[in-house]
């Protein structure tokens, strides 16, 4: 789950199927009940119907937990990062980061870095759309060492720079949920 709404669309499914939860929180969920085989069926084709998927292999879910607390992180948060993505990751998740990076880059054939980096060029985006702040500020917010930095790497993942981005009639932007996932458009 990466979003509100899908927190919504579960505990929704969850009624439906009568079952009361203690906790439905980004990419986890808790029932009081103990679910028989039947009633996780239930719910896991309840829940592939609204595109959402039951996990329950450990590592798979430390995988949606990483790419909550990254996409939580830089889309969601005003906040400027103080300390740097490794030791936040590995405060919020309660694991060393060199397993945490082991897990993401074995399961989701990218690294913990390039994901990031990934995140943080959609969220600039969206914030040159905005068109709020200028290119020092949007550098500033999203944690970049200088506005070169932010340029070359926006240039590297996109292709363009920020300047040519912003002339741009139809600015392409990947939702939330596909940054990382790589398919035969993902160069876009």
């Amino acid at each position: 789950m990466v979003s509100n709404r899908c927190k919504m669309a579960v505990k929704e499914e969850l009624k439906k199927l009568d079952l009361h939860f203690v906790l439905v929180d980004l990419g986890e969920v808790e029932v009081m009940e103990d679910l028989s085989t039947d009633s996780l069926l239930q719910l896991k084709l309840a829940l592939q119907k609204v595109g959402l998927e039951l996990m329950d292999d450990k590592k798979a879910m430390l995988i949606e937990k990483i790419k909550n607390v990254i996409t939580e992180m830089i889309h969601n948060s005003d906040e400027v990062l103080k300390v740097n993505y490794s030791d936040f990751l590995s405060e919020k998740l309660d694991y060393d980061y060199t397993y945490l990076s082991n897990i993401f880059s074995e399961m989701k054939g990218i690294t913990i870095q390039q994901f990031i980096i990934q995140h943080k060029i959609e969220r600039v985006k969206e914030l040159l759309l905005y068109d709020e702040l200028n290119l020092t500020e949007i550098s500033y917010k999203m944690n970049y060492s200088s506005v070169a930095h932010l340029s070359n790497q926006f240039k590297k993942i996109t292709g363009l720079s920020p300047s040519h981005y912003m002339q741009l009639k139809d600015k392409k932007r990947k939702p939330i949920e596909d940054i990382g996932n790589f398919t035969e458009e993902s160069n876009d």
